[in-house]
């Protein structure tokens, strides 16, 4: 059985947020398959930001010394996220595009799986090499300007910043990235431009349970 692991990174409500209706519209079409769909949703979750209170955790479990109430939330977090993203054969992401980039939660999601001995290691020349080329992964991702022209790529920090890290650093073999985009530049094109990228997200969420069926 494949395990699919849906990362749902927009608590809006799908009638307010294109990456959230993508998200309903890909669950929706995954209903009655023989997946074993487990949903992260990073606004459900307890993730306290990435920073010195998890490093300081690290050095007293060396140590044999008591960690705060915090460092406890945090280890759990991290290893939470991390044991999700082991039992993944796939992994959606389903994001939007905020102020350039992507949602702070999300990135506390990357920071803690983003680690050296799980995603990535170094060999003896110092080259990287991914250790999740088995993996697959989808983007699913809602902007509502228009950043695929190429005036405008090198602003888009959200999409580009997903293939990098999943892609290139921990080696997933990216098959689907579906974007929505433009639907708040062009409001009389807005509807049109949604229907057609939702009818994008049921043929990916299709063509990943018959991939799973063929496996």
């Amino acid at each position: 059985m494949t395990n699919v692991l849906v990362v749902k990174a927009n608590n809006r409500p799908a009638d307010q947020a294109i990456s959230s209706k993508m998200y309903e519209t890909f669950m929706e079409t995954l209903k009655g398959s023989d997946l074993n769909v487990t949903v992260y949703d990073v606004y459900e979750e307890d993730t306290p930001y990435f920073g010195q209170d998890l490093l300081d955790a690290f050095g007293k479990l060396q140590n044999g010394e008591e960690l705060s109430e915090l460092q406890q939330r945090t280890l759990a977090a991290k290893q939470k996220a991390m044991d999700a993203l082991t039992a993944a054969d796939v992994v959606v992401f389903a994001f939007p595009l905020w102020n350039l980039t992507i949602p702070a939660k999300l990135q506390t999601f990357i920071d803690y799986v983003y680690a050296a001995g799980f995603a990535f290691k170094y060999d003896e020349a110092g080259n990287m090499i991914s250790l999740m080329p088995e993996k697959k992964a989808i983007l699913l991702n809602a902007r509502g300007g228009i950043y695929s022209t190429p005036e405008m790529a090198s602003m888009e920090m959200a999409v580009n910043y997903m293939r990098n890290v999943f892609g290139g650093v921990f080696g997933m073999d990216i098959i689907e990235e579906v974007v929505i985009e433009g639907h708040n530049a062009m409001p009389a094109k807005a509807q049109e431009i949604i229907a057609d990228g939702l009818e994008e997200v049921k043929a990916a969420a299709n063509r990943l349970v018959e991939m799973a069926v063929k496996a």
